[in-house]
C-alpha cells in the first residue's frame, strides 16, 4: 500500500459514514446541480426563440440520454469494480477495467453516433411536429456527434466519485457547464446563430469536459490508470472483463433508457395537445430533473461509501451510510418541493417567451405540482437502486432502476390519458415516483436484516495492518 493508497483507505474506510457521505456528495450535489442549471440556461436562451425551440430541447435529450446511457453503463460498472478492488489492494485489476471501460464506452459511442445520424430525420419526425422539426434536426447533429465524447466523460466521472474523487469529477463537469452557459448567449445572439449557437456551445463543452477529467487520470490525479498495455489482451479475457463491466453497470443502462423512452413516449402522448403542452411537458422535466439531481448527487455519494464497506465487509458502517443518505435526502428533498409547489408557474414562465405563454403555463402548473409532491419519496427508491448497484448486485439493481421511468411510468403515460386526458399526463410522474418508492423499500429492509450486524474482521484487518504500517513508514521517513 502505498501514501495515496493509504490516504484513500483512511478516507473510505475509517471516516464516519455520515461526514465521508457528506464529503462526496457536496462536490456530487454541486456538478449535478451544474449540469441542470446549463440544462435549464440552455432552455431559457432557447425558450427566447419561441416554443417550438423549447420544446425542442426536450426532444433532443432523448438523444443525449442515450449517450449518457451507455456512459454511465460503463462507468458505474467499471466504478463499482474498481472501488471493491482498491478495498482489497488489488490496483492492477483496477488499471484494467478502468482502461477497458475507457474503450468500450468510446466504441459503443461511435455506433451510437453513426445510427443516430442515419435514422435521425425519422426519430425526429416520431416524437415532434412539423413547427418543432426544423429545430430538432439542428441542435440534435450536434448532439449526436458529440454523443463519444460525453459517453467518455460519463466513464472517468463516474469512476472519480467511486475512487472518493468526488471534487476532482465536479471540476470537470462544471468546467463544462459554466463555458456552456457562457457560450450560450454569445453564439445565439451576438452571433445570430440561434437554436445552432446552443447546439454547438453544449458540444464545445463536453470536449472541455472531457479533457479536463482525462488530464486528472493522466496526472495521476486518481489511483487507478490508463494503461494502453491491457488494450492488447488476448480477446477472450478482454471480452470476459467488458462482460463484468456491463454485467454490474447495466442496471444504470436501463436506467438512462427508461428515461429516454419515457420521454419518447411524453412527448408522443402530448403531442395532440400541440406545441404549447409539449413546451409545458418539457420545462417541467427540466426543473424536476433540477430538483431530482440534488437526491441523485447525494446517492452518488453514498455508492462509493457503501461499495468500498461491502467489499471490506464493514456491514455496519454500510447501514448506517443507507440511513443518513435517506435521511438527509427526504429532508432536501421535501424543502425543494414546498418551493416548487409555491412558486411553480414563476419558474415556468422563466423559460418562455410566446404569445401562448399563458397557455404553457396553464399546462405546466399542474403537472409540476404533482412531480413536488412526489420528490419526497424519491430518497427510498435513489437509496434503494444505487445499494445494490454499488456491492453488484446486479438483478435487484436492474429491476428497480426500470421502476421510476420505465415500469411505472410508461404504462401510466399511456394508460391514464385514456380516462383522464391531459390531466393524466400530468399526474403520471407523481403516481409513478409513489409506486416506485413503495416497492424499493422492501427490498433494502430485506438485505439490510440479512447482513450481518457487525463488521467481519477478515480482509479489513489485512488492509487496516498495510495502512499502519504505511503511516508509520511515512513517519519514519
Amino acid at each position: 500500500m502505498n501514501h495515496e493508497e493509504a490516504r484513500q483507505y483512511k478516507k473510505m474506510i475509517l471516516t464516519p459514514p455520515g461526514k465521508l457521505i457528506f464529503t462526496l456528495a457536496v462536490p456530487t450535489v454541486v456538478s449535478m446541480l451544474i449540469t441542470m442549471i446549463y440544462n435549464l440556461v440552455d432552455a431559457y436562451f432557447v425558450g427566447k426563440l419561441g416554443k417550438s425551440a423549447s420544446a425542442a430541447i426536450g426532444i433532443v435529450m432523448t438523444f443525449q440520454t442515450v449517450f449518457q446511457a451507455f456512459g454511465f453503463m460503463y462507468g458505474q460498472g467499471s466504478g463499482s469494480k474498481i472501488a471493491r478492488l482498491l478495498a482489497v489492494g488489488k490496483k492492477e485489476e483496477a488499471d484494467r477495467v478502468l482502461t477497458l471501460g475507457i474503450a468500450a464506452s468510446f466504441m459503443s459511442g461511435l455506433i451510437l453516433m453513426m445510427l443516430g445520424l442515419v435514422f435521425i430525420d425519422p426519430l425526429i419526425h416520431l416524437m415532434s411536429t412539423d413547427t418543432i422539426f426544423p429545430y430538432a434536426k439542428i441542435y440534435a447533429l450536434y448532439i449526436i456527434i458529440s454523443g463519444p465524447v460525453l459517453s467518455v466523460s460519463c466513464v472517468l466521472n463516474n469512476v472519480m466519485r467511486y475512487e472518493g474523487r468526488a471534487f476532482f469529477a465536479m471540476f470537470g463537469l462544471v468546467s463544462g457547464g459554466v463555458l456552456n452557459m457562457i457560450l450560450d448567449p454569445i453564439l445565439m445572439f451576438g452571433f445570430g446563430m440561434g437554436i445552432r449557437g446552443a447546439a454547438i456551445a453544449t458540444m464545445v463543452s463536453q470536449f472541455l469536459s472531457l479533457g479536463i477529467l482525462l488530464y486528472m487520470f493522466l496526472s495521476h490525479r486518481a489511483i487507478s490508470s490508463i494503461r494502453l498495455k491491457y488494450l492488447k489482451l488476448p480477446a477472450g479475457e478482454i471480452a470476459s472483463c467488458v462482460f463484468d463491466i456491463i454485467k454490474t453497470g447495466f442496471p444504470s443502462l436501463l436506467r438512462q433508457l427508461c428515461a429516454t423512452l419515457s420521454t419518447s413516449v411524453l412527448n408522443i402522448v402530448s403531442k395532440p395537445f400541440g406545441d404549447a403542452a409539449m413546451a409545458a411537458m418539457t420545462i417541467d422535466g427540466r426543473v424536476l430533473m433540477f430538483i431530482g439531481s440534488t437526491m441523485i448527487g447525494i446517492g452518488q455519494g453514498f455508492q462509493p461509501v457503501s461499495a468500498f464497506n461491502y467489499g471490506s465487509k464493514k456491514y455496519k458502517r454500510l447501514k448506517r451510510a443507507c440511513f443518513v443518505t435517506w435521511r438527509a435526502g427526504t429532508v432536501i428533498m421535501a424543502v425543494f418541493a414546498v418551493l416548487g409547489f409555491i412558486f411553480a408557474a414563476d419558474v415556468i414562465r422563466m423559460f418562455v417567451e410566446d404569445e401562448e405563454i399563458e397557455l404553457v403555463v396553464h399546462y405546466g402548473v399542474p403537472a409540476l405540482r404533482f412531480m413536488c409532491i412526489a420528490v419526497v419519496v424519491q430518497p427510498a427508491s435513489v437509496v434503494g437502486n444505487m445499494l445494490f448497484q454499488s456491492i453488484g448486485d446486479s438483478r435487484k439493481a436492474s429491476f428497480l432502476s426500470m421502476l421510476r421511468s420505465g415500469l411505472c411510468y410508461i404504462p401510466l403515460l399511456l394508460l391514464l390519458p385514456q380516462f383522464m386526458g391531459f390531466l393524466g399526463i400530468q399526474c403520471s410522474q407523481m403516481v409513478a415516483d409513489i409506486l416506485s418508492a413503495v416497492i424499493s423499500v422492501p427490498f433494502v429492509v430485506k438485505f439490510l436484516k440479512s447482513i450481518p450486524s457487525e463488521d467481519i474482521s477478515t480482509v479489513q484487518d489485512e488492509r487496516y495492518a498495510e495502512y499502519v504500517k504505511c503511516r508509520e513508514d511515512i513517519a519514519d521517513a
